[in-house]
Parts: structure tokens; sequence; C-alpha cells
């Protein structure tokens, strides 16, 4: 039994291709249905020597041919990989931030990867703020459930559509959140978030619907069915939203509720198209934690 490198449908017998090497079901083992890098290649056998002998010629073709290869090398990674390079991604603006704040630089640290109310025109903190975190437990316990539940959804519904995904959903969380706090304490306040918990939450709701009952280890050892968490997670984010409880700080609940709808939809918009996980890969994990302190999700 394997799985399909492109819709994630479990095969007894795949189909292996010849360009790039990943394994595929009957719909997309031609190498166009599964969008092959190796087309480009445009020989699956000795292409790099090939490439070599036709850019010898020419010092601009043998830099033209180097780009290529590596063009297709990276795409080939990436395949199926999106999950661990996103990772890679918040770790490394993480780093960044680290530096930024120890030159006392908070001003551009702010501008480069805070969405804020008072500058929602900065569009690219919109994608950037995704990225970005407050404190080291706010990225780890975010990472460690991307890790765990990123992987399952990405080898559903394909690499593209899970960046998408990650993306859309976490930039339409931050804005919710502000529009959220703006509607509900006024605009004279400035609030400002950062986090990819609404882009976890939106993982979490597409598995929530493929497989309801798909056992998720909170904490690492209790076993749960994702619907449970889903629920519980939902009705807590709520509650805090409109300030029932108290202590829940200034985690950016609504965010969590946007990326979790968000979640939702694309999951039953999908259900059917692809196979439910059975089981999660590596044995489970917990939802990213909401973190601590101003406008984390």
């Amino acid at each position: 039994m394997a799985t399909c490198d492109e819709c994630g449908k479990q095969e007894n017998m795949p189909y292996e291709c010849r360009r790039c090497g990943g394994s595929f079901c009957a719909e997309h083992r031609l190498p166009e249905n599964h969008d092959c890098p190796g087309l480009e290649w445009d020989d699956p056998v000795g292409v790099f020597d090939q490439a070599e002998e036709r850019d010898a010629g020419s010092t601009g073709g043998s830099r033209l041919g180097v780009r290529e290869r590596a063009r297709s090398l990276w795409r080939s990674y990436v395949r199926n990989n999106a999950t661990f390079v996103l990772l890679l991604l918040m770790w490394v603006t993480w780093i960044v931030q680290l530096g930024l704040r120890a030159f006392e630089m908070r001003g551009i640290e702010d501008a480069l990867f805070v969405l804020r109310s008072s500058h929602p025109e900065y569009v690219w903190t919109w994608f950037t703020s995704v990225f970005a975190h407050g404190g080291i437990v706010h990225i780890a316990a975010n990472s460690i459930g991307i890790f765990f539940f990123g992987q399952v959804v990405e080898r559903r519904i394909g690499t593209k559509r899970f960046v998408g995904l990650f993306l859309v959903s976490g930039a339409v969380a931050g804005l919710a959140q502000i529009g959220a706090t703006v509607a509900l304490v006024g605009p004279t306040v400035s609030v400002g978030v950062l986090g990819a918990s609404g882009a976890l939450l939106a993982i979490m709701g597409v598995l929530t619907i493929l497989n309801p009952g798909l056992t998720v280890y909170l904490y690492f050892f209790i076993p749960v069915p994702i619907w449970l968490l889903t629920i519980g997670f939902a009705g807590f984010s709520l509650l805090q939203g409109f300030g029932a409880f108290q202590g829940g700080g200034n985690v950016a609940h609504w965010a969590h509720l946007a990326g979790l709808g968000i979640g939702l939809l694309y999951g039953t918009y999908v259900q059917g198209q692809v196979e439910p996980p059975q089981q999660l890969q590596f044995g489970g994990g917990g939802p990213g934690g909401p973190g601590r302190g101003g406008g984390r999700f």
C-alpha cells in the first residue's frame, strides 16, 4: 500500500514516475497530470550530463543550465515537503526578529512583521505576520502542531493547495482579529497581531471534516477524537473573544475562529475528492498554543 504523492489516495499498485521518482495513482500517473518537474528537463536519464554538454559552448548558457537544474531540484524537494519549508521560514523569521530586537530596532520589526490596525495598508504584513511570533513558547507550540498536522493535510490536498491554504487562512485570520477587536472595542485601540495559529487551526479544520474520528494525542498522551478537540477549542475561543473568561491576555481568539472556519469550509469543499487520513503519520500531537502577550495567535 502506497500513497499518491499528488492527491494522497491509497494505492495497492502505485505507478512510479520515471522522471521525478514519485509514486502516483492511475489518475495522476502521467507526468503532465502531477505537474512533474521532470517535464522541464525533457529527459529523465542523464539530463545533467546532457545539459552540461549543451551549455558548454557559452558561459551564459552554462549559468542558465545551472539555474534550471537548481529550479528543478528545488521543485522536486518542495513537492510534498512544503510543511517543512514553511516551518523553516517561521524559524528564520524568528531569528531575524531576535536580531532586530537585539539591536533595539523594534520599529523596523513592527513595520516588517506585525499586522496592525493602524496600518492595514502594509499589505506585506498580512503574510509576514503569519511567520512572525512573539516568543519562543509561541513559535515552538505552533511549530509542533504544524509539524504533526501539516504533513497529513499536504499529502491529501497537494502542495500547491496546502501552501495557498496556509497563507490565505493565516492572513485572513489576522485581518479578522483586527476587524473584530475594532468592532468590539473601538477604532481608538491600536491592535497588532502575529503568529501562525490561524493557519494551524485551518489545517485542523480540514482534518476534522476529512475524518472527524481521527485520534489526536493531546499533550502527546491523551487520546481524543479531533472533532471533540476542534469543538472544544472553538467554544473556548468564542467565549474568550467575548470576554467571558479572565486571563485570556492578548491572545487572538478571533484569529483562531477565522482560521478554523476557513479550514472547515475548505475541508467540506475537498471532501470526497481526497482519501481521508486514518491516522496521523507520527502518532499525534496537539494544536499550537495561542501564546501570550500582544496579539499573538
